[in-house]
Protein backbone atom coordinates (compact mmCIF):
# COMPACT_ATOMS: atom_id res chain seq x y z
CA UNK A 1 0.00 0.00 0.00
CA UNK A 2 1.11 3.92 -0.57
CA UNK A 3 3.36 5.31 2.39
CA UNK A 4 3.40 1.38 3.50
CA UNK A 5 6.65 1.62 4.13
CA UNK A 6 6.42 4.17 6.87
CA UNK A 7 3.31 2.60 8.81
CA UNK A 8 4.09 0.82 11.65
CA UNK A 9 7.61 0.39 10.44
CA UNK A 10 9.10 2.39 13.72
CA UNK A 11 6.38 2.61 15.58
CA UNK A 12 7.02 -0.34 18.01
CA UNK A 13 10.33 1.29 18.45
CA UNK A 14 9.42 4.60 19.41
CA UNK A 15 8.66 5.56 22.83
CA UNK A 16 4.81 6.54 23.18
CA UNK A 17 3.43 9.28 24.64
CA UNK A 18 -0.55 9.48 25.52
CA UNK A 19 -1.67 12.94 25.11
CA UNK A 20 -5.35 13.81 26.85
CA UNK A 21 -5.64 16.82 24.60
CA UNK A 22 -3.97 18.50 21.15
CA UNK A 23 -1.42 20.44 22.01
CA UNK A 24 -2.07 24.23 21.57
CA UNK A 25 -0.02 25.80 18.38
CA UNK A 26 0.35 29.28 19.15
CA UNK A 27 2.86 28.10 22.19
CA UNK A 28 4.42 25.57 19.98
CA UNK A 29 5.36 28.01 17.00
CA UNK A 30 6.67 30.76 19.46
CA UNK A 31 8.99 28.14 20.79
CA UNK A 32 10.40 27.00 18.10
CA UNK A 33 11.00 30.12 16.45
CA UNK A 34 13.42 30.80 19.54
CA UNK A 35 14.92 27.62 19.82
CA UNK A 36 15.36 28.08 16.01
CA UNK A 37 18.73 30.02 16.03
CA UNK A 38 20.70 27.46 18.52
CA UNK A 39 19.82 24.85 16.23
CA UNK A 40 22.39 22.74 14.15
CA UNK A 41 20.75 20.58 11.09
CA UNK A 42 22.50 17.57 10.11
CA UNK A 43 21.51 14.71 8.25
CA UNK A 44 23.03 12.72 11.11
CA UNK A 45 21.85 14.31 14.58
CA UNK A 46 19.60 12.50 16.47
CA UNK A 47 15.89 13.27 16.63
CA UNK A 48 12.99 12.49 18.75
CA UNK A 49 12.62 8.92 19.11
CA UNK A 50 9.05 8.87 20.41
CA UNK A 51 5.51 8.94 18.75
CA UNK A 52 2.46 11.19 20.25
CA UNK A 53 -0.63 9.17 20.84
CA UNK A 54 -3.87 11.07 20.81
CA UNK A 55 -6.93 8.54 21.51
CA UNK A 56 -10.51 9.39 21.53
CA UNK A 57 -10.16 11.89 19.36
CA UNK A 58 -13.60 13.74 17.71
CA UNK A 59 -14.08 16.36 14.83
CA UNK A 60 -15.06 20.13 15.50
CA UNK A 61 -17.85 20.09 13.27
CA UNK A 62 -17.56 24.02 12.90
CA UNK A 63 -13.65 24.03 12.48
CA UNK A 64 -14.53 21.47 9.57
CA UNK A 65 -16.96 23.48 8.02
CA UNK A 66 -14.59 26.37 7.43
CA UNK A 67 -11.90 24.06 6.57
CA UNK A 68 -14.33 23.04 3.70
CA UNK A 69 -15.71 26.39 2.63
CA UNK A 70 -12.12 28.02 2.45
CA UNK A 71 -10.43 24.91 0.77
CA UNK A 72 -13.72 24.41 -1.60
CA UNK A 73 -14.53 20.94 -0.47
CA UNK A 74 -18.52 20.18 0.22
CA UNK A 75 -19.80 20.98 3.71
CA UNK A 76 -22.63 18.92 4.95
CA UNK A 77 -20.60 15.88 3.91
CA UNK A 78 -20.32 12.99 6.52
CA UNK A 79 -16.50 11.97 5.07
CA UNK A 80 -13.90 14.03 6.30
CA UNK A 81 -11.94 15.81 3.08
CA UNK A 82 -8.85 13.68 1.90
CA UNK A 83 -6.77 16.12 3.34
CA UNK A 84 -8.59 16.97 6.95
CA UNK A 85 -6.62 14.47 8.82
CA UNK A 86 -3.09 16.27 8.68
CA UNK A 87 -4.82 19.46 10.04
CA UNK A 88 -5.84 16.98 13.22
CA UNK A 89 -2.20 16.07 13.29
CA UNK A 90 -0.81 19.16 12.36
CA UNK A 91 -0.01 20.06 16.41
CA UNK A 92 1.37 16.96 17.27
CA UNK A 93 3.88 17.32 14.64
CA UNK A 94 4.95 20.37 15.95
CA UNK A 95 5.23 19.90 19.52
CA UNK A 96 7.96 17.52 17.94
CA UNK A 97 9.39 19.38 15.40
CA UNK A 98 9.20 22.45 17.76
CA UNK A 99 11.09 20.43 21.01
CA UNK A 100 14.74 20.96 21.84
CA UNK A 101 14.98 17.18 20.77
CA UNK A 102 14.65 18.19 17.23
CA UNK A 103 17.58 19.11 15.29
CA UNK A 104 16.20 21.35 12.53
CA UNK A 105 15.42 24.91 12.98
CA UNK A 106 11.45 25.60 12.43
CA UNK A 107 12.12 29.10 11.79
CA UNK A 108 12.77 28.51 7.59
CA UNK A 109 11.28 24.97 7.19
CA UNK A 110 10.02 24.28 4.49
CA UNK A 111 7.14 21.02 3.94
CA UNK A 112 8.29 20.18 0.08
CA UNK A 113 6.07 16.79 0.01
CA UNK A 114 3.18 14.89 1.23
CA UNK A 115 2.07 11.41 0.16
CA UNK A 116 -1.39 10.62 1.42
CA UNK A 117 -2.86 7.46 1.54
CA UNK A 118 -6.59 6.43 2.43
CA UNK A 119 -7.67 3.54 3.08
CA UNK A 120 -11.37 4.02 4.12
CA UNK A 121 -12.98 7.93 4.33
CA UNK A 122 -12.91 8.75 7.63
CA UNK A 123 -16.52 10.25 8.78
CA UNK A 124 -16.87 13.41 10.68
CA UNK A 125 -18.92 11.45 13.09
CA UNK A 126 -16.25 9.08 14.18
CA UNK A 127 -13.43 8.79 16.95
CA UNK A 128 -10.19 8.14 16.05
CA UNK A 129 -6.65 7.86 17.41
CA UNK A 130 -4.34 9.88 16.38
CA UNK A 131 -0.38 9.29 16.18
CA UNK A 132 2.13 10.82 15.03
CA UNK A 133 6.13 10.46 14.98
CA UNK A 134 9.00 11.27 12.91
CA UNK A 135 10.38 8.38 11.22
CA UNK A 136 13.98 10.08 9.94
CA UNK A 137 16.24 12.33 8.56
CA UNK A 138 18.38 12.09 5.18
CA UNK A 139 20.29 14.49 3.27
CA UNK A 140 19.28 16.54 0.64
CA UNK A 141 21.23 19.20 -1.94
CA UNK A 142 19.78 22.01 0.17
CA UNK A 143 20.51 20.67 3.10
CA UNK A 144 18.72 17.86 5.28
CA UNK A 145 14.84 16.14 5.19
CA UNK A 146 12.89 15.00 7.69
CA UNK A 147 10.07 12.49 7.55
CA UNK A 148 7.03 12.90 9.60
CA UNK A 149 4.34 10.64 9.71
CA UNK A 150 0.47 10.95 11.12
CA UNK A 151 -1.54 7.68 11.00
CA UNK A 152 -5.40 7.90 12.40
CA UNK A 153 -6.82 5.04 13.35
CA UNK A 154 -10.06 3.31 14.61
CA UNK A 155 -9.76 0.85 16.94
CA UNK A 156 -6.85 -1.16 15.65
CA UNK A 157 -7.23 -0.27 11.86
CA UNK A 158 -5.09 2.62 10.22
CA UNK A 159 -7.54 3.93 7.91
CA UNK A 160 -5.63 7.33 6.81
CA UNK A 161 -2.21 7.89 7.10
CA UNK A 162 0.62 10.43 5.65
CA UNK A 163 4.50 10.91 5.18
CA UNK A 164 5.84 14.47 5.02
CA UNK A 165 8.72 16.07 4.31
CA UNK A 166 10.42 18.89 5.87
CA UNK A 167 13.75 20.64 4.00
CA UNK A 168 16.07 22.77 6.64
CA UNK A 169 17.90 24.43 4.00
CA UNK A 170 22.03 24.78 5.25
CA UNK A 171 25.74 24.25 3.57
CA UNK A 172 25.87 20.82 2.44
CA UNK A 173 29.25 19.42 1.45
CA UNK A 174 27.25 17.44 -2.03
CA UNK A 175 27.20 13.98 -0.27
CA UNK A 176 23.12 14.54 -0.53
CA UNK A 177 24.13 13.72 -4.56
CA UNK A 178 22.57 10.37 -5.23
CA UNK A 179 19.98 10.10 -2.14
CA UNK A 180 16.29 10.91 -2.36
CA UNK A 181 16.75 14.38 -1.45
CA UNK A 182 18.22 14.76 -5.26
CA UNK A 183 15.38 14.15 -7.16
CA UNK A 184 14.73 16.44 -9.41
CA UNK A 185 11.28 17.71 -10.76
CA UNK A 186 9.41 15.05 -12.98
CA UNK A 187 9.54 16.48 -17.00
CA UNK A 188 6.54 16.30 -18.77
CA UNK A 189 4.54 18.15 -21.32
CA UNK A 190 1.69 20.98 -19.11
CA UNK A 191 -0.93 19.74 -18.22
CA UNK A 192 -4.73 21.27 -19.95
CA UNK A 193 -5.62 24.05 -18.07
CA UNK A 194 -9.30 23.45 -16.20
CA UNK A 195 -9.84 26.77 -14.57
CA UNK A 196 -8.19 29.78 -13.30
CA UNK A 197 -7.98 30.63 -10.18
CA UNK A 198 -8.05 34.36 -8.42
CA UNK A 199 -6.81 34.22 -4.92
CA UNK A 200 -7.97 36.59 -2.27
CA UNK A 201 -5.41 38.29 0.10
CA UNK A 202 -7.07 36.77 3.26
CA UNK A 203 -7.14 33.59 1.34
CA UNK A 204 -4.03 32.26 4.47
CA UNK A 205 -5.84 34.18 6.95
CA UNK A 206 -8.97 32.61 6.58
CA UNK A 207 -6.98 29.00 6.21
CA UNK A 208 -4.63 29.84 9.29
CA UNK A 209 -8.10 30.28 11.48
CA UNK A 210 -9.73 27.02 9.87
CA UNK A 211 -6.46 24.76 10.66
CA UNK A 212 -5.31 26.62 13.27
CA UNK A 213 -2.10 27.25 11.20
CA UNK A 214 -0.53 30.87 11.98
CA UNK A 215 2.56 30.72 10.69
CA UNK A 216 2.98 34.91 9.53
CA UNK A 217 4.26 34.22 6.17
CA UNK A 218 0.82 33.59 5.54
CA UNK A 219 -1.15 35.90 7.49
CA UNK A 220 -0.24 39.70 6.15
CA UNK A 221 2.26 41.08 3.36
CA UNK A 222 4.17 43.01 6.58
CA UNK A 223 4.70 39.96 8.32
CA UNK A 224 5.82 38.19 5.80
CA UNK A 225 8.52 40.44 4.56
CA UNK A 226 10.24 39.79 7.79
CA UNK A 227 10.81 36.65 6.35
CA UNK A 228 12.06 37.26 2.82
CA UNK A 229 8.65 37.42 0.85
CA UNK A 230 7.22 40.39 -1.04
CA UNK A 231 3.40 39.67 -0.03
CA UNK A 232 2.08 36.40 2.02
CA UNK A 233 2.13 33.08 0.49
CA UNK A 234 -0.53 30.48 0.58
CA UNK A 235 -0.31 27.54 3.21
CA UNK A 236 0.74 24.65 0.99
CA UNK A 237 -1.47 22.30 2.51
CA UNK A 238 -4.45 24.69 1.27
CA UNK A 239 -2.99 24.37 -2.36
CA UNK A 240 -2.77 21.10 -2.34
CA UNK A 241 -6.20 21.02 -0.58
CA UNK A 242 -8.07 23.13 -3.05
CA UNK A 243 -6.65 20.97 -6.04
CA UNK A 244 -7.81 18.03 -4.19
CA UNK A 245 -11.48 19.50 -3.85
CA UNK A 246 -11.35 20.17 -7.53
CA UNK A 247 -10.46 17.04 -8.77
CA UNK A 248 -12.13 14.93 -6.32
CA UNK A 249 -10.73 11.24 -4.50
CA UNK A 250 -12.21 7.91 -4.59
CA UNK A 251 -12.66 6.49 -0.79
CA UNK A 252 -9.61 4.44 -1.08
CA UNK A 253 -6.82 6.47 -2.82
CA UNK A 254 -3.33 7.50 -3.03
CA UNK A 255 -2.54 11.18 -3.28
CA UNK A 256 0.95 12.42 -4.00
CA UNK A 257 2.28 16.23 -3.92
CA UNK A 258 5.35 18.10 -4.15
CA UNK A 259 5.48 21.95 -3.42
CA UNK A 260 7.14 23.34 -5.63
CA UNK A 261 7.08 26.73 -5.40
CA UNK A 262 4.79 29.59 -3.54
CA UNK A 263 1.86 30.86 -4.59
CA UNK A 264 1.81 34.91 -3.29
CA UNK A 265 -1.51 36.16 -2.16
CA UNK A 266 -3.33 37.51 -3.90
CA UNK A 267 -2.73 36.07 -6.79
CA UNK A 268 -4.09 34.40 -10.10
CA UNK A 269 -3.14 30.65 -10.78
CA UNK A 270 -4.39 27.72 -12.93
CA UNK A 271 -5.59 24.54 -11.70
CA UNK A 272 -4.43 21.85 -14.37
CA UNK A 273 -5.25 18.11 -14.54
CA UNK A 274 -5.50 15.42 -17.03
CA UNK A 275 -6.48 11.75 -15.87
CA UNK A 276 -4.53 11.04 -12.56
CA UNK A 277 -1.89 14.17 -12.35
CA UNK A 278 -3.11 17.65 -11.50
CA UNK A 279 -0.78 20.85 -11.00
CA UNK A 280 -1.30 24.07 -9.97
CA UNK A 281 0.46 26.92 -12.02
CA UNK A 282 0.91 30.78 -11.94
CA UNK A 283 2.55 31.68 -16.01
CA UNK A 284 4.73 28.61 -16.46
CA UNK A 285 6.11 28.33 -13.07
CA UNK A 286 4.83 24.97 -11.65
CA UNK A 287 3.47 25.81 -8.01
CA UNK A 288 2.10 22.58 -7.43
CA UNK A 289 2.70 18.65 -8.93
CA UNK A 290 0.57 15.58 -7.62
CA UNK A 291 -1.01 12.92 -8.63
CA UNK A 292 -4.20 10.57 -7.27
CA UNK A 293 -4.26 7.33 -7.73
CA UNK A 294 -7.12 4.58 -6.86
CA UNK A 295 -6.54 1.68 -4.89
CA UNK A 296 -8.65 -1.37 -3.68
CA UNK A 297 -10.77 -1.02 -1.09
Amino acid sequence: MGGGGYSGGNRSGNTPIVLDRPPALGPLLAAGALRSPFKRPAPDAEFPRTRLVLPGLRIDLARLAAYERVCGFPTGDDALPVTYPHVLGFPLAMRLMSGRGFPLPLLGLVHTSIEITRHQAPTASGEYELTVYVDGLAPHRRGTEATVVTELRVGEDVVWESVSTYLARHRTDGAAHGSHGEREPEKHEPLPAVAEWRLAGDIGRRYGAASGDRNPIHLHPLTARLFGFPRAIAHGMWTVARCLAAHGTPQAVLVRAEFRAPVLLPGTVTYAADGERFELCGGERVHVAGSVVALAP
